[in-house]
């Protein structure tokens, strides 16, 4: 592939010839697309249909075609499970992208780790990247502990807040994201004067946050996919007249909130983890590679409603595939991971990616920034204040 990036199907590669009649690229798509975890799933699912679409259409992979094999899991780990049990033993898939939440990732993992599968995924918890115990699985996105510390620098460096309330969802991801914070924070010399969980779908938060406006939290740090649990967080903020920042998940700047917030102005003062290759400068321009991308959506793939790193890393991890068959000209699980072992600065939209054996996390770090989460324009963000 060339440094411009994925230019579309022809840049990945593939053949333009007619299909073969040969086995199809089997991709397990792990998507949890209904329920409280699915906003994440929707972008990405785009993406994923976008890269399939453009592959088949340029003749597949060394004539295969790409099948894409959907489960959804609804964000639940049992169904997850279920899932991935079936893709394996009966779809008879080649690889597994997916899924997008750590919760069933911590249940999917190890069942894919025993049956050599190879997977590639966005989810953070940094356990669920190991090398030795996942040989088999890759990292797409950053991990957790990137995340949390842009979020941590942005509280303590440059909004200078000391005391910090950190709110998970009771998810299996929320309750071990909020945790960690919590003590990454405390390690910094911050005082967290609140720490909890809050089930997505609870209707008031105003308990939550007025234990912690009474500790005399500076700042909210919130760990959730869901945009229901974010958006009466910030109505809830506006009701007590409470000026108080939200900092923290990705989710916080997802296009549908704009939908569920009481006014406007309740997104003010939101800053969500975001991406250099996903935001945009003072004149609103994208980074040459994601301008292109996008300029090959429109039309086509809507992104008003969602994240661009969404639909670029789905499209990524499709591609990320589909490049290892098509360099390899084998589908077999061995080749796929030896494949992906090593690659070097890989120029995906969402970023360039790089593994190693030892190393399945592969997303650069410095690539993570935090976004103003109301300034979302086509699924990107300008730059949260005080970057430069």
């Amino acid at each position: 592939m060339n440094a411009a990036g994925l230019a579309g199907a022809a840049a990945l590669g593939f053949p333009r010839p007619a299909l073969a009649q040969g086995e199809p690229l089997r991709i397990g798509w792990l998507a949890a697309m209904t329920g409280p975890s699915s906003a994440p799933t929707v972008g990405f699912n785009r993406g994923v249909v976008f890269a399939v679409e453009a592959i088949n259409g340029a003749g597949g992979v060394k004539g295969r075609k790409v099948e894409l094999v959907t489960r959804d899991s609804q964000g639940d780990p049992t169904k997850a499970v279920n899932a991935v049990q079936e893709m394996i033993s009966q779809a008879k898939v080649h690889a597994i992208w997916g899924p997008t939440n750590s919760g069933e990732a911590l249940a999917v993992t190890p069942i894919m780790a025993r049956a050599k599968m190879p997977n590639i995924h966005p989810c953070v918890i940094d356990s669920l990247i190991d090398p030795a115990k996942y040989p088999n699985a890759f990292r797409i996105a950053p991990s957790n502990t990137q995340w949390d510390d842009a979020v941590r620098s942005y509280c303590l460096k440059v909004l200078k807040v000391k005391r910090v309330a950190v709110i998970g969802d009771t998810t299996g991801y929320g309750v071990t994201a909020a945790k960690a914070s919590g003590a990454a924070f405390k390690q910094d010399g911050a005082e967290v004067v609140y720490l909890g969980n809050i089930d997505s779908t609870q209707p008031d938060m105003t308990p939550d946050l007025l234990r912690a406006r009474n500790a005399g939290a500076e700042v909210i740090v919130v760990w959730s996919v869901s945009t229901g649990m974010d958006a009466r967080l910030f109505n809830t903020r506006a009701r007590m007249g409470w000026d108080v920042p939200f900092v923290g998940h990705p989710s916080m700047a997802s296009g549908e909130i704009g939908g569920l917030l009481e006014k406007p102005a309740n997104w003010d003062k939101v800053y969500a983890v975001g991406y250099r290759s996903c935001s945009y400068d003072e004149a609103g321009k994208l980074t040459p590679r994601s301008e292109e991308f996008v300029g090959r959506l429109k039309g086509k793939v809507a992104l008003a409603d969602t994240l661009l790193w969404w639909v670029a890393a789905g499209y990524d991890a499709v591609s990320l595939i589909a490049k290892a068959v098509e360099e390899t000209g084998s589908s077999a699980p061995d080749a796929i991971v030896k494949h992906w072992n090593g690659l070097t600065q890989y120029p995906g939209i969402f970023g360039d990616y790089t593994y190693t054996p030892t190393q399945h996390n592969g997303y650069p770090t410095e690539e993570v920034v935090m976004s103003a989460a109301n300034s979302g324009r086509d699924g990107s963000f300008r730059l949260a204040p005080g970057y430069s």
